[in-house]
C-alpha cells in the first residue's frame, strides 16, 4: 500500500475511517527523514491492513504542533482513535515491523480502559 500524505483538512477523518494509521512526521529538508523514507515504504508494503500516512512538518505546522512534534522524524501509531506508540528518530525495518506487530496485538479494550483511568485522574486532580 502506497503512503498517503495527512493535513489538518484529512487527519480527522483518516484516523476516523481506519483501524490502525501509522503516521511519519517528517520535512523535505531533513536528511534522517529522507533515509527514513524507502523504509517506511517497503514496511507499509507488507502491511495491507495498516495506512501508511506522513505528515510534512514544514506544511502542517499547526498539525505537528498539536502533536508536540519536537524532532524528525518522529513515528506514530494510532490505533481504534488511541495513540499507542510515538516515538522520534528512525528505525530500521525489522524493528518497524515489530513495533507494528506488537500495536496489532495490543488488547484495545484495555488500551481504552487506560485512557479512561487516565482521563479521571487528570480531571479531579
Amino acid at each position: 500500500m502506497a503512503t498517503i500524505e495527512l493535513t489538518k483538512d484529512t487527519f480527522q477523518d483518516a484516523i476516523a475511517d481506519n483501524d490502525m494509521v501509522i503516521i511519519d512526521f517528517w520535512a523535505p529538508w531533513c536528511g534522517p527523514c529522507k533515509s527514513f523514507a524507502p523504509i517506511y515504504e517497503a514496511v507499509s508494503e507488507k502491511n495491507d491492513d495498516v495506512v501508511f500516512a506522513k505528515i510534512n512538518t514544514q506544511d502542517e505546522q499547526e498539525l505537528a504542533a498539536s502533536f508536540q512534534i519536537r524532532s524528525i522524524p518522529t513515528l506514530m501509531i494510532i490505533r481504534e482513535q488511541i495513540g499507542v506508540f510515538s516515538q522520534p528518530g528512525m528505525l530500521p525495518e525489522s524493528e518497524l515491523q515489530d513495533v507494528i506487530d506488537k500495536a496489532k496485538a495490543l488488547d484495545m479494550e484495555q488500551a481504552r480502559k487506560e485512557v479512561a483511568e487516565k482521563q479521571a485522574q487528570t480531571e479531579s486532580s
